[in-house]
């Protein structure tokens, strides 16, 4: 499980534009407000347009992931650049409006949800906005597949730590959480399925058929 920032092989697969858009779109989101992060992807953008411009045809070899993260650990650090497009411009052009506003649609208990991947077409994953209400739970659950997640608002706790607004997490089948809203706002994530998550509670665990 990646926590709190994105895990160098995902910051190396976005400088380079392997990701599909709503993976590439979580780790911008983070990249805004983490400067440590937005450093390391500048100088793998940096170390790519060299290696474009003195090696037109480059051999990938074994060691060559090593080998660049050896470079970035003795790069210095950039200052903190100041992002050119707010977060919250970039959300509100994908959503059209404030997150607080949207139609959301009441899942279970404390948890409310809307289903934003018609937003990003030919793209296999889901991608969904989640609401936990200010101190409320979330069911306990696992995932079929990977989900990753960003915080777009407040904050939750589990049984791995506290997610701040802007942290990023990446979850697998290895995972079992159940999410507490800390703090006396919402918390809203932003996620990337590949699959549908499984609800693991003595009861809930009926409603899986039920989840896409």
């Amino acid at each position: 499980m990646t926590r709190h920032h994105p895990d160098s092989l995902s910051l190396m697969e976005y400088s380079a534009g392997n990701l599909s858009e709503p993976h590439a779109l979580c780790i911008r989101l983070h990249l805004d407000k983490c400067p440590h992060c937005r450093s390391r992807v500048d100088t793998l953008d940096s170390l790519g347009a060299v290696m474009m411009e003195e090696q037109p045809k480059v051999s990938v070899s074994e060691s060559m992931f090593d080998d660049i993260l050896a470079r970035i650990s003795t790069e210095p650090a950039s200052e903190p650049v100041t992002p050119s497009l707010p977060k919250v411009g970039v959300l509100q052009k994908l959503l059209g409006e404030d997150l607080n506003s949207l139609p959301w649609k009441r899942q279970l208990g404390d948890v409310s949800v809307l289903d934003i991947s018609e937003k990003f077409p030919d793209q296999k994953e889901q991608v969904v906005l989640q609401k936990l209400a200010a101190g409320g739970k979330a069911p306990a659950h696992t995932h079929r597949g990977e989900e990753t997640t960003i915080v777009l608002q407040g904050a939750f706790a589990d049984q791995k730590g506290v997610f701040n607004q802007w942290d990023f997490v990446v979850l697998t089948d290895q995972d079992e959480h159940k999410p507490v809203a800390v703090g006396c706002e919402d918390c809203i994530t932003l996620s990337v399925l590949s699959a549908p998550v499984k609800l693991t509670g003595t009861f809930t665990r009926f409603l899986n058929p039920f989840l896409r």
